[in-house]
């Protein structure tokens, strides 16, 4: 706890048991430590990513044994696909006990190995400084990593402990001046080229470096479908992002004969659908990387603009915000009302998932926010993003849009909120259904096709429907319910104005 605490570390996320005892213990001797509690695993997890961030280093969480690993894999698999860096520390019973297989003994190396990420533990507690000093380093490799060190109960409990000592966090590779060139080369040939751009090239330079650049050659700029942090917002650029549906990414890269990437992979389709390409690069196309992930992106985004876009402006957004709207919420509506009322300094939780198609116009024109995203893909990581983004920025709002179907899978992460007092406010997006399978749906269809998807009950959440309010209540947390605009406006507003965590449980229509 030392070592991480000398290395920067400032939050450990947890969810103890039985065998982190001793780290309990030791994380409250040390005072610049903060342990925030957790109900879940995925939550802790998720948390940690959140934190990761928007404070640009690493939170470390502490989970029992394998199964709490496990319980905390998915938001672990968001966090990497999201390059964030997360220290996961990982009880396990002492070195001696294993053999006997008592019932929670599992192989929490093998789950630690799905992260793709450092794996280490010390057998004795002399290793336990040197391999927590190894873990923080590995976490903040660029691009960064879910680094996780494993730790029996008689490492901890033992005497011998030595603090180590944390090496010193390694810059992003800058990218070469003979890549710049020759990417340069390609955008000046005059054939359509898409630029997609990712990573940490959706802040403010990268933005404007690549606004600049498809200014002056007439580059479609993309962003990636989920980026780890965008800026957004009044006096910048705007750019689409590819779409989760293949297709509709086809006609975006519709033509081009270079697709060139900045801090973003190849666009690859998020699922496989019959008759339906993977690697979503127009045949005949040529792909270029001007940046890998881990590499500057931004940094060569603006070197490419110096060289090609010397006197070129970028095209930002004026600060506009969109007229309030009025009657029943839609799949618009909601959007415009928090685009009209999005507080300064804001930090936008997006798991809408097919229902904030509107958002990023909608604010556009606000005062400038950074917005996370889910990126690996799996459920449930808004509500835990807000707790970590929270505590990184006790002084900014929090603003986490999410929907109802993914709100339940790490509901408790509201308690956290309560207990934290943290600057939340929850906006539960209830269709009542799993809207993104009902759209799904006719992708899988066959004439005559399977059936009506809003009559299937897997997709169906309104039996029984689930009352978010009462939930949120129950939790400690004021909650409200809004079926028009003027009532989300005005219970918006309000828990914007008011500190602590808020829920509002807003009812918009299905994506079918």
């Amino acid at each position: 706890m030392r070592t991480l605490a000398d290395g920067g570390v400032e939050v450990v996320f947890a969810n103890a048991g039985t065998t982190e005892m001793h780290m309990v213990g030791a994380m409250d001797a040390v005072p610049n430590l903060r342990g925030v509690l957790t109900l879940f695993e995925g939550v802790a997890t998720g948390a940690a990513d959140g934190y990761a961030r928007i404070a640009g280093k690493p939170a470390a969480t502490m989970l029992h044994l394998g199964p709490g690993f496990a319980y905390g894999l998915t938001n672990l698999h968001n966090s990497r696909r999201a390059n964030s860096p997360v220290v996961s520390i990982v009880g396990d019973h002492p070195t001696y006990h294993n053999v006997y297989d008592s019932p929670l003994t599992s192989d929490i190396a093998a789950l630690g190995g799905w992260l793709r990420g450092s794996v280490r533990r010390p057998e004795n507690a002399a290793g336990t400084g040197t391999d927590a000093a190894a873990t923080l380093a590995a976490a903040v490799e660029p691009p960064g990593q879910v680094a996780t060190v494993i730790v029996p109960a008689d490492a901890s409990w033992n005497d011998g402990g030595v603090v180590g000592t944390p090496a010193a966090g390694k810059p992003p590779q800058p990218v070469t001046q003979d890549v710049i060139a020759r990417i340069a080369d390609v955008l000046r040939s005059g054939e359509p080229t898409a630029l997609i751009i990712g990573g940490p090239a959706v802040r403010e330079a990268g933005l404007c470096a690549a606004s600049r650049i498809g200014a002056a050659t007439g580059a479609r700029v993309l962003q990636e479908l989920y980026s780890n942090r965008l800026e957004h917002g009044a006096d910048l650029p705007t750019f689409p992002r590819l779409s989760f549906f293949p297709d509709q990414t086809i006609k975006q890269l519709a033509g081009v004969k270079h697709v060139i990437t900045a801090g973003a992979k190849e666009p690859v389709a998020f699922f496989a659908y019959p008759d339906v390409p993977s690697c979503l690069v127009p045949e005949g196309a040529q792909s270029h990387a001007l940046a890998e992930t881990g590499q500057d992106a931004a940094a060569a985004l603006v070197q490419l603009a110096d060289l090609l876009a010397p006197d070129t402006s970028a095209d930002v957004d004026t600060p506009q915000r969109p007229t309030m709207p009025s009657g029943p919420l839609t799949l618009k509506s909601w959007t415009e009302v928090v685009g009209a009322l999005l507080p300064e300094r804001a930090i936008i939780i997006d798991e809408t998932v097919s229902s904030g198609t509107a958002l990023p116009a909608a604010t556009a024109g606000a005062p400038r926010h950074d917005v996370l995203m889910q990126c690996g893909g799996a459920m449930g990581d808004g509500l835990p993003l807000a707790v970590g983004a929270a505590v990184a920025a006790p002084d900014r709002p929090v603003v986490a849009l999410v929907a109802d179907g993914c709100a339940m899978y790490t509901l408790t992460a509201l308690w956290t909120q309560a207990r934290e007092q943290l600057n939340i406010t929850n906006v539960i997006l209830n269709n009542h259904a799993y809207g993104i399978l009902r759209a799904e749906w006719g992708y899988f269809t066959r004439s005559p096709g399977p059936g009506d998807p809003n009559a299937n009950p897997l997709f169906d959440l309104a039996h029984p429907t689930i009352d978010y309010v009462k939930l949120a209540q129950g939790f400690g947390i004021p909650a409200s319910l809004a079926t028009t605009a003027e009532e989300l406006a005005e219970q918006f507003s309000r828990a914007i104005a008011e500190p602590g965590p808020h829920l509002i449980q807003a009812v918009i229509p299905t994506v079918t």
